[in-house]
């Protein structure tokens, strides 16, 4: 029997990364949002640090404005997050572990080591109709808090596996059938490619894969011949 199809969540975050290196309005990130829908994209992931080293307010604001495909608004779990999400109310919110010092998310949340301080900001989310998830590793003791907390949703770190450390597919597999036996629905992400999505896609528990970094970077490479091309026209036309 066929799997159901799996939704694929475009993380446009690096495209404000390089909007910000100098400054103004482009590469904007909205138009980024909507190009990756009108390409297939089944939702639209901005994370909205507390440093906002990338995406920006105003960002999640447009954003939101503009698209109807859902939004996933990742934060750490903090009171001005957690305020900004019920003031925005996006489809989904995902909770992360967040350090300044880190260049990119690290490792899953502590849901087990941090129960107290997330319930109540779990059950404020949920009760604003926004759909939680908790970005967690694949580990028994994150995925039994992650129900405990009434969390509605997983979205399972798979870094350690894009790193290529042994064992870390059967892990992943193995967190995915137990969530979903909890009752949680399964999402995965964080360094997944070309070369290793494959894997991560056929485990059957999984039903959405956010992904962004390699997508913003190969899409560098792959677009860079088509924009040389086009500027080198306008030049020539000129003359």
């Amino acid at each position: 029997m066929a799997m159901a199809p799996i939704r694929l969540g475009v993380n446009i975050d690096h495209v404000a990364t390089v909007r910000n290196a100098r400054g103004g309005r482009h590469p904007d990130p909205l138009e980024a949002a909507l190009a990756a829908v009108e390409a297939g994209a089944d939702g639209i992931t901005l994370h909205l640090r507390e440093d906002r080293r990338h995406i920006r307010d105003d960002d999640v604001e447009r954003i939101l404005a503009a698209l109807t495909a859902p939004i996933n608004l990742e934060m750490a779990a903090t009171d001005e997050m957690v305020g900004i999400a019920l003031r925005h109310a996006p489809h989904a919110c995902c909770i992360v572990p967040e350090r300044r010092a880190e260049v990119t998310t690290e490792g899953g949340l502590d849901a087990a080591g941090q129960i107290e301080a997330l319930a109540p900001k779990v059950a404020a989310l949920r009760d604003a109709g926004i759909r939680v998830s908790l970005f967690i590793d694949p580990d028994p003791v994150q995925i039994e808090a992650a129900a405990k907390l009434g969390a509605p949703v997983v979205e399972l770190h798979t870094g350690a596996y894009a790193e290529e450390r042994r064992g870390e597919l059967a892990r992943l597999r193995f967190g995915a059938a137990l969530a979903a036996l909890r009752g949680i629905e399964v999402h995965a992400g964080h360094g997944l490619t070309y070369a290793n999505v494959s894997p991560v896609a056929a485990i059957e528990q999984i039903a959405e894969l956010n992904i962004g970094h390699f997508l913003i970077g190969q899409a560098i490479l792959d677009g860079l011949p088509q924009v040389v091309r086009h500027m080198k026209a306008l030049i020539d036309a000129a003359r």
